[in-house]
């Protein structure tokens, strides 16, 4: 079970990375059109928070120090995505293939959270 959290840890940082990055050089409307509503001021704090969260889902893991802060930036994320999937419907737009994706990467986060949390009470 470790082994496959530290896979699906690895695989979100650097998914949640890359989507820091690119807020960084994407409004959010380029981003997805029902994301317009996002001011670009919040897109950016989004992005600062979601390079924290990648740094906080490895380097605690890795140094055996802090490891609370990895479900903590597991459900942050989460958090994120269904935010998004509630802009996405209340934008209007019903194309539901977004919906899905970010469902999945909140359903991968809150594996995520459940297997750390579960690991913890353990030990």
């Amino acid at each position: 079970m470790n082994i496959v959290l530290w896979v699906l840890q690895i695989l979100l940082a650097l998914h949640t990375g890359v989507g820091a990055l690119w807020k960084f050089s994407h409004t959010p409307a380029e981003t997805m059109p029902s994301l317009a509503l996002i001011e670009p001021s919040v897109w950016i704090v989004l992005a600062i928070v979601e390079l924290l969260c990648a740094v906080a889902l490895v380097v605690p893991g890795v140094t055996k120090r802090f490891t609370q802060l990895i479900p903590i930036a597991a459900a942050i994320i989460g958090l994120e995505m269904l935010m998004f999937c509630v802009l996405h419907f209340f934008s209007g737009d019903r194309s539901i293939q977004p919906i899905i994706y970010w469902l999945i990467t909140a359903g991968i986060c809150a594996f995520v959270v459940y297997g750390r949390m579960a690991r913890r009470r353990i030990y």
